[in-house]
């Protein structure tokens, strides 16, 4: 799985991307970011308010009970305001 971290997602885990094998256990967004969250301090501090933060799966926003497969594309956001 391709994984990809946004602003100060990328600051707090400390990298861009990185690909990973998928756990077997892990079906959806939300498994996901728990077991990312079990990673280390970093994930920890980036994941710690996990509502505020948009996940892309294959490049379409998705929700929490989205399924996620070996070989798929996610990207972490962290909100985003305009104007």
């Amino acid at each position: 799985m391709k994984l990809m971290y946004f602003a100060w997602l990328r600051q707090k885990i400390g990298c861009g991307g990185e690909e990973r094998a998928l756990p077997a256990h892990v079906a959806t967004v939300e498994q996901l970011l728990a077991w990312l969250d079990t990673l280390g301090p970093g994930y920890r501090a980036a994941l710690a308010d996990r509502k505020s933060i948009r996940v892309a799966v294959n490049h379409e926003y998705v929700g929490a009970e989205h399924p996620v497969k070996q070989g798929d594309e996610v990207a972490l956001f962290p909100p985003v305001t305009g104007g």
